[in-house]
């Protein structure tokens, strides 16, 4: 039996080296690709829907669709806030439909978007969007804040797939978009319950792009969203030595720019990518101090010390 398992891992390997040439043919090839401006893809007349679009990214999001001249169906808990963002996408001049959505609920989730198929028509673009973030401790974490963490920034992912996902695999057109964060794969303290929902959401982008392809549905793209601290106001006074944090514009230039060119995972800034490769390959001693340098903070609330009196 030993020799028989020697064996096989002997042909694994040598059919691993026959990969070889095709390994260096893509790297090339990847290499050459960043010289070459890929071609933008038309979003005309597309159905968009982005859930969290009464603020920050899912607002600015939605204004760029408007101006692409996409049908825009926006969801929001904040009544006021989605109604505005309505109005200045019908101001650019696209047609948009305002749902207050609870992203939390699986139920109203599927009630409205049984509503969005039934009166507007078959979503082709579903972006991923709304989140929610509560910085503290896991002892100052309250038990409804983590299960809120990951509806909000996990499951309402597969609630709103499941939803609209069959229409485009009929047509083999489609383009589902997750707006996770670096902390999906790099850990930060006092973001615990966020951290471990965009791994989650990070993984949920990666299996299903996996199934979409081993199901022979090739026009259904996706793309994942994943950037540094951005100046929305969910995190006070994030600071790091990356850089400064991030504006909404230039995360949603560049979300954009993935999306029509149909990027897979889209890092801002990109050197958070070499980050989550040094991960992998880096003693742990020394991605210690690493991350001492980089210095990430913010004002968190610590329940730690609370808990022990």
């Amino acid at each position: 039996m030993q020799k028989l398992a020697a064996t096989d891992r002997m042909k694994f390997f040598l059919q691993c080296l026959l990969l070889l040439p095709l390994l260096i043919v893509f790297t090339l090839e990847s290499l050459l690709k960043l010289f070459i401006p890929k071609k933008r893809k038309s979003v005309t007349g597309e159905i968009v829907l982005i859930t969290g679009a009464g603020h920050g990214i899912g607002r600015l999001t939605a204004y760029e669709f408007a101006k692409l001249k996409s049908k825009l169906v926006l969801w929001d808990i904040n009544k006021h806030g989605i109604e505005e963002t309505a109005a200045e996408c019908r101001r650019l001049g696209a047609k948009a439909h305002a749902f207050v959505v609870d992203c939390s609920n699986r139920e109203v989730i599927y009630s409205c978007a049984k509503q969005v198929q039934a009166e507007i028509g078959d979503v082709s673009i579903l972006i991923n969007n709304a989140g929610v973030v509560y910085t503290s401790d896991l002892f100052a974490t309250q038990d409804p804040q983590i299960e809120k963490t990951f509806e909000v920034n996990v499951l309402a992912h597969f609630w709103t797939t499941k939803a609209f996902l069959p229409a485009m695999m009929n047509n083999n057109h489609g383009h589902i978009v997750t707006v996770a964060s670096a902390a999906g794969h790099t850990v930060v303290p006092f973001l615990l319950a966020y951290c471990s929902s965009k791994f989650a959401a990070v993984g949920f982008h990666r299996a299903l792009t996996a199934e979409l392809a081993a199901l022979g549905k090739p026009g259904v793209k996706t793309t994942c969203l994943c950037p540094n601290f951005i100046n929305t106001g969910f995190i006070k006074n994030p600071r790091t030595s990356l850089g400064p944090t991030l504006e909404p514009e230039e995360v949603v230039n560049r979300l954009m720019n993935g999306i029509l060119t149909e990027q897979k995972m889209i890092f801002v800034p990109p050197v958070i990518s070499l980050l989550t490769v040094m991960e992998r390959i880096l003693p742990e001693r020394f991605l210690t101090i690493l991350k001492q340098k980089i210095n990430v903070r913010f004002d968190a609330v610590i329940g730690y010390k609370t808990k022990e009196h």
